[in-house]
């Protein structure tokens, strides 16, 4: 907070200044890093109880470490909004990633106030605990317990330290047999609200403060094994190779080209060389590949349009497709009847027609939707940038965002008896 300046409750300035606080509990001075079920958890987790509290809350920590806060209706007991976002983060992060929701929800029950009290709900503020998978690999553990979706499975799941999930729950306090405590009954929400940065570039090219999400993306992720044959780098003409590497090469330009000229978002980020020698021919090309659409039905079009070509140009080149679905998510569209509130609390702000974007990142809204109702606000991030140091948002668009936010809740109170 700037000297001299005079933090107001609920302002674009108090949000700014707790996301800056939260940046402290870091696993690393130069850099931030908040994974789950650490000490820095915990200190987060504390810090966000603490808002809670002041904001008139009753406060708790559920059975997977998720960070809760609740205000009650008109009568004590009645189904919630529940409000949030996440409180982990990608290694060497930015500050407002998941935060950003997290302390923007809270700020909007310190504006409403004493208003709740005659709310036909009750408001919930929730700071998940793993929406990102930094630690052990799977994201959305939080939300997913919370959903009632957690997979005994994922007990055996280790951290880089060998570490199992199951152990890391003892050591955090948590008891790894009371994970289904956490998972919400339908009944007892009516809707998710989340207000997010963009992490994207739309919003600021239109010159726009805030959007709404129409649906987050469906996601599949692939292991593609090209296999070929390791020989001689020197003894081994052109027509006698059968070079696993060249082939991934025009494997992932063909999955460029396909997405480019879709709606779709194909990415290969991993590429593993064997022999990965100099002189070697590579007899075996292993690369990730992350593909994401609007709706289910365009990403697995698109899945099949690729692997087609990419075993087409395999059978040409003599080399061997193999392929492995490591992870599949559904598209998750936003409700109509809470979108319309999300809308009408953009237009109540004046910064013009409410622009709609599908997200091409996963939200654990991915997971809530499974018990309730979900709708998304987007707040403007400078150049797009996201899970990077330089995430930066600005103080008149988070200023708008809590407007949008606080006209939303009172929209969906207004409509219901």
């Amino acid at each position: 907070m700037t000297k001299g300046t005079h933090r107001v409750r609920g302002s674009a300035i108090e949000v700014l200044d707790r996301c800056a606080e939260l940046d402290r509990y870091s696993a690393h001075a130069s850099y931030l890093e908040r994974v789950y079920l650490s000490p820095q958890h915990a200190a987060a987790n504390a810090a966000t109880a603490d808002w809670m509290a002041a904001a008139g809350m009753s406060t708790w920590q559920d059975a997977a470490g998720n960070q809760y806060g609740r205000r009650e209706g008109r009568e004590v007991g009645l189904p919630a909004l529940l409000l949030g976002s996440h409180l982990d983060t990608v290694p060497d992060a930015g500050s407002y990633d998941g935060m950003l929701g997290v302390v923007m929800a809270i700020a909007v029950v310190e504006r409403l106030g004493d208003r709740i009290d005659d709310f036909p709900f009750a408001v919930e503020v929730v700071g998940f605990s793993d929406e990102e998978g930094t630690r052990f690999g799977k994201a959305l553990l939080g939300s997913c317990a919370a959903a009632g979706s957690w997979d005994e499975d994922w007990w055996e799941l280790r951290d880089k330290t060998g570490l199992t999930l199951h152990k890391a729950f003892h050591d955090f306090g948590l008891d790894p047999r009371r994970v289904g405590d956490a998972a919400r009954r339908p009944e007892e929400l009516i809707g998710y609200l989340e207000a997010h940065i963009e992490q994207g570039p739309y919003l600021e090219a239109a010159d726009a403060s805030l959007g709404y999400v129409t649906t987050i993306a469906g996601a599949r992720r692939f292991k593609l094994s090209i296999i070929g044959e390791a020989r001689h780098a020197g003894g081994t003409p052109y027509p006698r190779r059968r070079d696993a590497l060249v082939g991934a090469a025009e494997a992932i330009s063909t999955i460029e080209r396909l997405a480019k000229a879709s709606d779709c978002i194909a990415t290969v980020g991993r590429i593993e060389v064997m022999p990965g020698a100099v002189n070697v021919i590579p007899g075996r090309a292993d690369l990730s590949l992350d593909l994401r659409a609007e709706s289910d039905q365009a990403r697995d079009a698109m899945w099949s349009a690729m692997s087609a070509d990419i075993e087409m140009l395999c059978e040409a080149r003599g080399l061997e497709l193999r392929v492995v679905e490591t992870h599949r998510a559904p598209s998750m569209p936003c409700a109509g009847w809470l979108t319309d509130a999300v809308v009408d609390g953009i237009r109540s702000t004046g910064d013009g027609e409410p622009m709609g974007l599908w997200s091409r990142a996963g939200h654990d809204g991915m997971a809530v939707g499974a018990v309730t109702d979900i709708a998304m606000l987007f707040v403007r991030c400078f150049d797009g940038i996201s899970h990077h140091p330089d995430e930066g948002v600005r103080e008149q668009d988070v200023a708008l965002g809590l407007d949008a936010l606080e006209r939303a809740v009172l929209t969906i109170a207004e409509g219901r008896p």
